[in-house]
């Protein structure tokens, strides 16, 4: 639930600054990149747009191109895009040759087919460092995202502020304009702990207990919304004062000067990883790209872009320390929080959507 499509976000000069001069650092290190052969030396990869191109362009493309001759481009696509890898491996015509996906995407893509290739790169020593709850066979993480509950603190400036799932929504003990998620994803965690079921009880999920709590504040819902930029935006404008949202969208407007706070009580995390299309004739160069990427300081570098967490915990080495604290592997943060639970997720995904869908227009 990485993160989904997000909106464009300019890249400030200080940020650019501060990530060229980790850049630096990371030229001079004693690594070796085996270069790409004579023959084709770039690779496709699709990414999540919006603010992520530019930084992945800025963390990882750029420094790549630099140290290994291998041209690394990124391509937006929707979100999950799950049904685009699939037409491109069943019929070999590869626009992409990895794409960076959500885990729940890269297990649907596995289980249904073996869409995915094995990335073999358990040994290497950057992916190494990285924890075996972020990796899969086919998925090196790169990045952990989370979703929390945000609030504009004007609206409840002088009155006691929201900062758990039941508090998002308890309209009557904190009054205020929500928005919630058009989708299932999240949205059912967040009703079933609002309703008391403990974290370790949570899934497999009691979708039809779900449904009965959502009912009770479906009437008083302003905006179900789609997207990152979107919440983000409706964040940043007052439309709304409560909203359980993606941390990098709520600490965007924050990072601007927004009235905004977040609340990781509970927050639900899950990771994004980079994946090889599977059959695709250039395997071994994404390798070198993911190699390359699960280095440290080169998740450092990416830290300043997008408030997501590393995967890589000695990139925290690298981080500002007041830049630290904002982001979701946060040892704080991550603590606070709770695992979704990706399997589940790709197994009920087409069921629970439809139903989801079906619920908001009855």
């Amino acid at each position: 639930m990485s993160t989904p499509a997000r909106g464009t976000h300019s890249v400030s000069r200080r940020t650019f600054v501060k990530t060229a001069a980790v850049g630096a650092s990371i030229a001079g290190a004693p690594f070796v990149w085996r270069k790409a052969s004579a023959q084709a030396k770039r690779i496709v990869i699709r990414d999540s747009g919006g603010p992520f191109t530019p930084a992945f362009e800025q963390a990882f493309y750029k420094p790549f191109r630099e140290a290994t001759g291998i041209e690394a481009v990124g391509v937006a696509s929707a979100h999950e895009p799950t049904s685009q890898i699939k037409s491109m491996v069943d019929t070999k015509a590869y626009t992409w040759d990895m794409a960076q996906l959500s885990q729940a995407a890269a297990e649907q893509l596995v289980n249904e087919g073996g869409y995915l290739e094995r990335h073999e790169l358990e040994k290497d020593p950057n992916v190494a460092e990285i924890p075996a709850e972020y990796m899969t066979p086919y998925c090196v993480g790169d990045d952990v995202y989370s979703t929390i509950l945000a609030y504009r603190t004007d609206a409840f400036k002088g009155r006691k502020a929201p900062v758990t799932w039941k508090d998002l929504l308890d309209l009557k003990g904190f009054p205020g304009r929500r928005s919630l998620r058009k989708h299932p994803f999240d949205t059912v965690e967040e009703a079933l702990l609002a309703d008391g079921v403990p974290k370790d009880k949570l899934y497999p999920c009691d979708v039809d207990r779900a449904f009965k709590v959502l009912d009770r504040v479906k009437k008083d819902v302003v905006v179900w919304w789609t997207g990152g930029a979107q919440a983000s935006q409706m964040l940043k404008t007052g439309e709304i004062d409560v909203i359980p949202t993606w941390a990098a969208r709520a600490q965007t407007v924050i990072d601007e000067g927004g009235p905004v706070k977040i609340s990781w009580d509970q927050n639900l995390w899950a990771m994004e990883g980079w994946c090889i299309l599977k059959g695709g004739p250039k395997a071994d160069l994404c390798r070198e790209f993911i190699k390359f990427a699960s280095n440290a300081k080169r998740m450092a570098a990416f830290a300043p872009f997008i408030p997501n967490g590393p995967t890589n915990p000695n990139a925290y080495k690298y981080i500002d320390p007041k830049r630290a604290p904002v982001l979701t592997t946060f040892p704080d943060n991550k603590n606070r929080g709770i695992k979704l639970d990706h399997a589940y997720w790709a197994s009920v995904k087409d069921k629970v959507t439809e139903r989801f869908n079906a619920w908001l227009i009855a």
